[in-house]
């Protein structure tokens, strides 16, 4: 499923031309226009539109996850940066409420916000999805959001349940929000190909980074979601930021976050920041998206296995005999290692409502990892942050 990919390879691909929207440069490896869309610059930093939404945004926008000094959020629209992405779970609602306060005195013309509500299983009806996103707003203190998601559903199913489509198109007619959304982890491919098939959501915003390159179907069903119209915001583009756990060995974040640009079809990307230099990076890729040779080294595209960040292929939900949510497990232990928020690791968690000793009943595992992850240590690992007070990390 994943055969290696070699640099011969990669080569080839940007040899394609405009067939790609790849071209080799002298030295360079640059993003061509996006033909049915477009790429221009304005102000310096490359914008891309959101499919038939119409919104015009820099190819960099700001992920607001994990941000708490509202000084960042302040420096990002100041620096041209205009699409800022939250959601009703983070930092248990703080973050909605940071923004809510910071945003009060800019006029609302000059930003965009996009805000999740999680759908908690099929059984989640339309008025507590209403009642969850109601919340939301009080946080934010704005009249309506530009796009409103359903977060992280990982199947068909999910993204086309009559009762989160029936509250996010309630919401859209209402005027609440301008478009609506699904986002991925896991299943991605699937995920996205029914929000298109949906013929009612507007944007997607799937994981998508150079650590998938070998997985050939999500980046087939980005661009058959971009054909058929749909905005594409890229998340997880930094692959976790770290190799290692220890946190020794750093991914060239700048490189990576090139990198998912030169998919033509991932009109934008939404990084999360901590610190006022990351923030400084993510402006440069804002101006100038081409790839150094140094740069396109710096991710081991020849590395097919190793790194933190799970595919989210689900191949080992068939194998771990407890029926465990591996992929999300992963996800949480690449929070805790690999960006160092133990508060939301934690908060991962626990929405998995996991009981017990997760790995205990095994006397070895039985999941053979795509990506060659040693699971149960992993696993092991990470399931020590339930023991913590919830309040001790926050």
């Amino acid at each position: 499923m994943h055969k290696s990919f070699n640099r011969r390879n990669f080569l080839k691909l940007t040899a394609a031309g405009a067939a790609g929207g790849l071209f080799a440069g002298s030295g360079k490896l640059n993003a061509a226009p996006f033909k049915p869309i477009g790429s221009e610059k304005s102000g310096g930093i490359i914008h891309r539109t959101l499919g038939k939404t119409g919104m015009k945004v820099p190819v960099v926008n700001l992920g607001v996850m994990r941000v708490d000094n509202p000084r960042i959020v302040t420096m990002a629209l100041d620096g041209g940066m205009t699409l800022l992405d939250t959601a009703h779970g983070y930092q248990n609602g703080r973050n909605e409420e940071m923004l809510g306060t910071l945003l009060k005195d800019r006029p609302r013309e000059s930003f965009y916000l996009a805000t999740k509500v999680s759908a908690r299983g099929a059984d989640m009806t339309t008025e507590e999805f209403i009642e969850t996103f109601d919340i939301s707003m009080q946080r934010l203190q704005l009249e309506y959001v530009d796009i409103l998601y359903l977060h992280g559903p990982s199947s068909r199913e999910a993204v086309l349940n009559e009762n989160h489509l029936a509250a996010l198109m309630k919401l859209r007619k209402q005027g609440r929000t301008r478009f609506i959304g699904v986002t991925t982890h896991s299943n991605e491919a699937e995920v996205v190909r029914a929000a298109v098939e949906s013929r009612e959501y507007d944007i997607v915003c799937p994981a998508y980074n150079f650590r998938m390159e070998n997985l050939p179907d999500i980046k087939l069903a980005i661009k058959e979601a971009a054909e058929a119209g749909l905005g594409v915001i890229a998340m997880k583009t930094m692959a976790g930021a770290y190799w290692d756990r220890e946190r020794q060995e750093p991914i060239n974040t700048s490189a990576a976050l090139k990198y998912a640009l030169q998919n033509e079809n991932i009109h934008t990307s939404i990084p999360g920041v901590t610190a006022f230099h990351e923030l400084e990076e993510n402006f440069k890729v804002n101006t100038d998206i081409g790839m150094t040779n140094e740069e396109i080294q710096d991710l081991r595209l020849e590395q097919a296995l190793g790194g933190m960040y799970c595919f989210g292929c689900e191949a080992c939900l068939g194998q771990c005999p407890e029926n465990l949510p591996v992929p999300d497990i992963m996800r949480s232990y690449m929070y805790a290692h690999g960006y160092r928020d133990l508060s939301l690791a934690r908060s991962t968690m626990d929405s998995l409502a996991l009981a017990g000793n997760i790995c205990g009943s095994c006397s070895s595992c039985k999941v053979n990892c795509a990506q060659g992850f040693d699971i149960a240590s992993k696993i092991r690992d990470i399931d020590r942050i339930r023991q913590i007070p919830s309040d001790f990390l926050a």
